[in-house]
């Protein structure tokens, strides 16, 4: 049962970003926020087939930055789930991504178009020269930028390094960062084929003030996220 509900979503998955994506391609010529009204219906579209098909629902926690004022968001990465869910929880967010991401046909498009923030991992000091050039403008229209600190989905349970691009944004921004943590991981894991039910928990977590030093900032950011994903994993953990 679980081999076909997870077949089944996938091909339903692909099917609603063609059935939705392709007839709204002329729509990318309207205003920036126009082209929202797209994304986020699709987003939505891939929650309730989550929901239904798989069985896979999320819970929020914690206190989450109101709409309109800029802020840095940082969430722990395990799944390609966390890529969609800050979509329907904020109104207008700036997720920073690989470039690569913005060249996949219809959902690189419109994610490109509604403004989100490539970045070329290999480009070493002046990728990250670029991604504080780039956040600039989002912040100053009040956006929150959404920023994975390990860079790359992790396993639950596993540890890589916190790299530099979210200190980067709180030390030329000046502005406070939130951490996240979440174990989308237990259930939609990575390059995983199979979706699991359950109820993912997306927790935010208190913010780090602006004013921290890079070591004490990426210390404090690691402990706070490792610290309550862990917990997260230990209680959220599917049936077998």
């Amino acid at each position: 049962m679980l081999v076909v509900r997870s077949l089944a979503f996938n091909l339903l998955f692909f099917a609603w970003l063609a059935v939705l994506g392709l007839p709204c391609l002329p729509l990318m010529l309207l205003p920036r926020r126009r082209v929202w009204m797209v994304v986020k219906l699709w987003t939505h579209g891939v929650l309730w087939l989550l929901r239904h098909v798989v069985g896979l629902d999320y819970e929020v926690r914690g206190e989450r930055p109101p709409d309109g004022k800029p802020v840095i968001v940082a969430p722990k990465h395990q799944s390609a789930w966390d890529t969609l869910i800050f979509l329907v929880l904020f109104d207008d967010p700036a997720y920073v991504l690989k470039r690569e991401l913005l060249k996949i046909p219809i959902y690189g498009w419109f994610t490109w178009r509604v403004g989100m923030i490539g970045i070329d991992r290999g480009a070493g000091t002046s990728a990250l020269k670029r991604l504080i050039a780039d956040a600039r403008p989002k912040f100053a229209a009040g956006r929150p930028v959404v920023i994975f600190p390990q860079g790359t989905r992790t396993a639950p349970g596993s540890r890589r390094p916190y790299l530099p691009g979210a200190y980067m944004l709180y030390a030329d921004s000046k502005l406070p960062v939130v951490p996240v943590a979440l174990n989308s991981g237990l259930f939609w894991g990575r390059r995983s084929f199979l979706k699991r039910p359950g109820r993912i928990i997306v927790e935010f977590l208190p913010a780090l003030p602006p004013g921290l030093d890079r070591r004490t900032f990426t210390a404090e950011l690691e402990r706070r996220i490792e610290t309550a994903t862990s917990a997260l994993e230990a209680c959220g953990k599917p049936p077998p």
